[in-house]
């Protein structure tokens, strides 16, 4: 029942905009054609003249420790100024495929409306009936690293030079709050304030409507003014940068400039190492376009390398894999048999990018692998063309599983326990190294453009399917000689020496930066839980 009130309100006020606003725009061309002929003035009042503002580039940055700033974030902050991309994510990742194909298919019709009116269509497509858990997961785990890539590296100095930092947008605050906040630091954040009903957004904007900047500038800073104000050329951010002791514009010229400009990782407060969602580009409306044109056969492509895989041998389903666009690229020692007595197999530890990680390793081996897993889906094993193991988290039992599985063969362990999209490397667990002295390093990486094949909050029996619907899935292995005896338990390291070393040779091989995260420190980040699911006990009777 609300919803139906809702969509009647909305429709109400798109033909009442529609309407009204033709009309409008028609009495006033006929009423200036005809003062024109009377040689009277227009009754159209003049258009003020725009401020004068400096360049943010002519900023100063000494001594600004103890200063105020108050900045907009489109098109100054961030370079462009464009804020579909960033709905289309929130409706994507937040909501579903078919709240991002309505999306998308009214971006003809936003073009039509002005700026607050085309803000309030997106505004009620994305956010209606979205729960706010969702939008808070898109703006913790999906939206920073999109805005990150998007930051202009000028304004973000002077930002990050100021000791209070203020934000003003005309966008939802769910949508940028948590991206200020825990990576630029800043302190408060002023925007548009959605309506609620319990757990969901209503699509409406609350009582007080849209933030008007400059007013909310007043109220905020009161009769002291901020000593530094950025906005972009548009009026109403030279309205509120007026109010500032000294006003700086961001012009074209500024944002190209910055947009040559790459944010190094080290300036960076907060980089970012963990993140979510499916889509791997930001999604303008050409590339949102085109990626909906590619996902039937994105599907039927994805389908068929899996069925490839499974049932072809390793020369002919490789064969076909690469015909179909899928690159992988191998290197180093691929031949690596254990010189050990007692026959045991070699434990191959790699590095953890995909699901797909011990299945590409296998197929560049050429020979067939064990896989030790965590939570791994019902589905994800039936459709896994090697072996797989699950583990338990219980050192004991899962160190005998691992002897076991040694006993048998040539076994594949990820030790940072979960995947990892970024050049990082989470910590290893030294459980590995207790249980084997054949070791032998294996550094992957993969690249996608469309998808990513890796999830925290969704569904991880689709992670496979997305990784192979890119239209060019690359992998890169790179297999490292065998560990010396001496740098494993046999030769007197601890198993945390052992874990720590092959940690940092893995990141050396690929360019990676070592860290001391955990599966724990990424599912609390990403999906607010430990990333451990809780096994269903019986109820005694």
């Amino acid at each position: 029942m609300v919803l139906l009130m809702v969509l009647l309100k909305l429709t109400d006020w798109v033909l009442y905009q529609l309407l009204a606003n033709s009309c409008q725009r028609a009495a006033r061309k006929v009423r200036n054609y005809g003062s024109l002929v009377g040689n009277s003035p227009p009754l159209t009042s003049p258009q003020k003249q725009p401020f004068s503002f400096p360049s943010v580039t002519k900023c100063n940055l000494e001594g600004r420790e103890y200063d105020k700033i108050a900045c907009d974030i489109f098109g100054s902050l961030l370079k462009s100024p464009s804020v579909f991309p960033y709905f289309m994510l929130v409706a994507f990742e937040g909501g579903s495929i078919l709240r991002a194909l309505l999306l998308l298919l009214s971006y003809p019709i936003l073009l039509v409306f002005n700026n607050e009116h085309r803000l309030r269509v997106m505004i009620f497509i994305t956010f209606c009936g979205l729960r706010k858990k969702d939008m808070e997961s898109v703006g913790r785990a999906v939206l920073p690293k999109f805005y990150l890539e998007n930051l202009n590296l000028q304004v973000y100095e002077v930002l990050a030079s100021a000791g209070s930092r203020v934000v003003l947008t005309s966008v939802p605050r769910v949508m940028v709050e948590h991206f200020l906040k825990d990576y630029l630091e800043v302190g408060d954040v002023l925007g548009t304030e959605l309506h609620t009903i319990g757990h969901y957004f209503t699509g409406l904007l609350s009582k007080s409507g849209f933030l008007v900047k400059h007013k909310a500038l007043k109220k905020h800073f009161g009769d002291k003014k901020p000593d530094i104000g950025i906005g972009s050329s548009s009026l109403q951010d030279q309205l509120f940068t007026s109010l500032c002791k000294e006003a700086y514009v961001v012009n074209k010229e500024d944002s190209k400039s910055g947009a040559k400009s790459a944010m190094a990782r080290h300036k960076l407060p907060k980089p970012v190492i963990f993140h979510d969602g499916r889509l791997a580009f930001l999604p303008t409306p050409s590339a949102t376009l085109a990626m909906f044109l590619w996902l039937p056969i994105g599907i039927i492509l994805a389908i068929f390398r899996i069925s490839v895989g499974i049932i072809l041998p390793y020369e002919i389903a490789l064969f076909l894999a690469c015909w179909t666009g899928v690159n992988l690229s191998v290197k180093g020692c691929i031949n690596s048999t254990s010189s050990n007595p007692q026959k045991t197999g070699v434990l191959y530890v790699c590095t953890h990018r995909t699901l797909l990680d011990p299945v590409f390793l296998s197929t560049a081996l050429r020979k067939p692998l064990t896989a030790v897993t965590y939570s791994l889906s019902k589905m994800s094993e039936i459709l896994a063309p090697i072996k797989t193991v699950r583990l338990t988290r219980d050192r004991k039992q899962d160190g005998e599983t691992m002897e076991r599985l040694l006993s048998e063969g040539d076994l594949v362990v990820c030790p940072e326990g979960t995947t990892c999209r970024e050049p990082y490397l989470l910590r290893f667990s030294s459980l590995f190294a207790e249980l084997a002295d054949e070791i032998v390093p294996v550094a992957i990486n993969t690249n996608v453009s469309m998808f990513y094949g890796t999830t925290a909050s969704g569904l991880k029996c689709l992670d496979p399917i997305f990784f192979l619907m890119n239209p060019r899935p690359a992998y890169y292995v790179e297999v490292l000689g065998k560990l010396p005896k001496e740098l494993t338990c046999a030769g007197g390291k601890s198993s945390n020496e052992v874990a720590n070393y092959i940690q940092r040779k893995l990141a050396d091989a690929l360019g990676f930066e070592c860290t001391s995260l955990t599966r724990r420190d990424k599912y609390l980040m990403l999906a607010g839980n430990e990333g451990i699911v809780p096994v269903n006990k019986r109820k005694k009777p």
